[in-house]
């Protein structure tokens, strides 16, 4: 089972990688469909003159809290997620408002009026996934020419409804056959590498990734994925005021973070002190991600801020850190990463928060203790430990916002990632649980969930508390 590190890092912008750059993808699909020959065309003499898009499941109820009409138009204008310019996206969505037609590069340019022609059917779910949509094109007697179903499965992956299939009839196949050195689907499969090679859990998805890039390409993009994390918090501690959506929700980062660095320079004792920096690290992200900022799926847009948290947390108090730990540990992220979202999901719409912060929390505190010299046993130990205790947490963001309670969740993920890895570290890597009974377990508790609890706002404190 192969999944690259840079899948399961991709930068971005928020506030969701389900919501926001999953559509954006889906659209920009669709784009390359328009002008592809995978369409059969009545005749060389008909075009496309207007487009249409209707956002299902998941995507309808908490579309317009997420921007995923905003995503779906951008897309449209051929914007994509790891480009596009932040502080231009309100002037491109004004332009298709005002003159009801997208322009995107290459194309002729097709009518779009996002009032008519963006729809949220909250009525009828996609059969696929709980985050569907379809994109139509028409022709100018308005005859339907071409229609496309995309979901996005989590974490920024679009699939079309035959490639969703395909996907999930891979799962069952055996992962043998894969021309990579180590190909691994489960974390016991992991182990029993790691064993047999003497090898790192870094080491082997290093050496699977490098049958298909360079070291030094490789190399290159962990360190470009690192800096987009790493200014994503920089900015996060800067930025005041209050977050776009309606609830009125003020940004607490920098405020928290002048408070700590005048405790710092006081040298007053705070047993707290590396809770709190773990938990402003985190919120600074993730309010980042709810202004629309740019960020990386880490494994999703909801859970953006645990991992790079607890890199910053491994620089601010590990003497030893280096840029080699830092690759270890996302690498070894991504390889626990790859292994939920093969056998489970890391998507909230369809498992709850228990995919998204969870699964974050178990790949952080598998680099951390990664990179404080754990054993595999002893990885895999704290992902287990992180995972197990995020096990049910739904998804119920209040009016379809990323900001309540996921900025606070994810401070309160990085604590428990950290304090994972250091509860693994001190044991010998035996344990009761093991991490594949534990995904397992979210992946049956996730089918079990209501779907009022799956990123539709409909219950839990999305109806409990009082929209101000």
């Amino acid at each position: 089972m192969f999944l690259s590190v840079f899948d399961v890092f991709k930068i971005g912008v928020g506030p969701s990688s389900s919501h926001t750059m999953g559509p954006m993808s889906a659209a920009n699909r669709f784009l390359d469909l328009l002008l592809s020959n995978e369409w059969p065309r009545p005749s060389s003499n008909v075009h496309v003159v207007s487009i249409k898009a209707s956002l299902h499941g998941s995507l309808a109820f908490t579309g317009i809290g997420h921007g995923t009409g905003r995503a779906v138009i951008l897309g449209l204008m051929g914007e994509r997620p790891d480009t596009v310019d932040p502080d231009k996206m309100d002037e491109i969505i004004g332009e298709v408002e005002r003159t009801g037609r997208v322009t995107p590069p290459g194309h002729p340019g097709y009518d779009f009026q996002p009032k008519n022609d963006l729809i949220f059917d909250k009525k009828v779910p996609l059969p696929g996934h709980a985050n569907g949509m379809s994109f139509s094109a028409f022709d100018k007697d308005d005859r339907l020419l071409v229609k496309r179903i995309y979901y996005s499965v989590g974490g920024g992956f679009v699939v079309t409804d035959t490639e969703l299939d395909q996907m999930r009839a891979n799962k069952k196949q055996s992962a043998s056959g894969e021309r990579i050195p180590f190909p691994f689907a489960s974390a016991k499969q992991m182990l029993e590498m790691a064993e047999r090679s003497g090898l790192s859990i870094a080491q082997m998805k290093r050496a699977n990734e490098e049958t298909k890039m360079s070291a030094a390409e490789l190399d290159e993009g962990l360190d470009r994925i690192w800096a987009a994390m790493s200014s994503c918090i920089d900015r996060g501690l800067k930025v005041e005021g209050i977050m776009p959506g309606g609830l009125k929700v003020r940004r607490r980062a920098r405020a928290i973070h002048d408070k700590l660095q005048e405790e710092w320079r006081s040298n007053r004792i705070n047993p707290l002190l590396a809770n709190d920096w773990l938990s402003v690290y985190a919120m600074a992200v993730n309010e980042e991600n709810a202004g629309g900022g740019r960020v990386v799926t880490a494994p999703t847009n909801g859970a953006a801020g645990v991992i790079p948290a607890t890199i910053r947390y491994y620089q601010h108090f590990h003497e030893d850190w280096d840029q080699d730990g830092i690759r270890n540990y996302l690498l070894t992220a991504a390889a626990v990463g790859g292994i939920i979202k093969h056998n489970a999901s890391i998507s909230g719409a369809e498992v709850g928060c228990q995919g998204e912060v969870g699964s974050a929390a178990a790949m952080a505190a598998a680099g951390l203790a990664a990179v404080m010299g754990a054993t595999p046993e002893q990885i895999e130990n704290a992902a287990e430990i992180a995972l197990e205790h995020h096990l049910g947490m739904t998804c119920d963001p209040i009016a379809g916002l990323v900001q309540v309670p996921c900025i606070e969740r994810n401070a309160l993920g990085a604590v428990k990632a950290v304090t994972a890895a250091s509860l693994a570290i001190k044991g010998d890597g035996q344990h009761f649980v093991p991490l594949d009974a534990c995904i397992e377990t979210m992946r049956q508790t996730g089918y079990d969930m209501s779907e009022k609890y799956k990123e539709t706002s409909t219950g839990g404190l999305a109806v409990n508390v009082v929209e101000c």
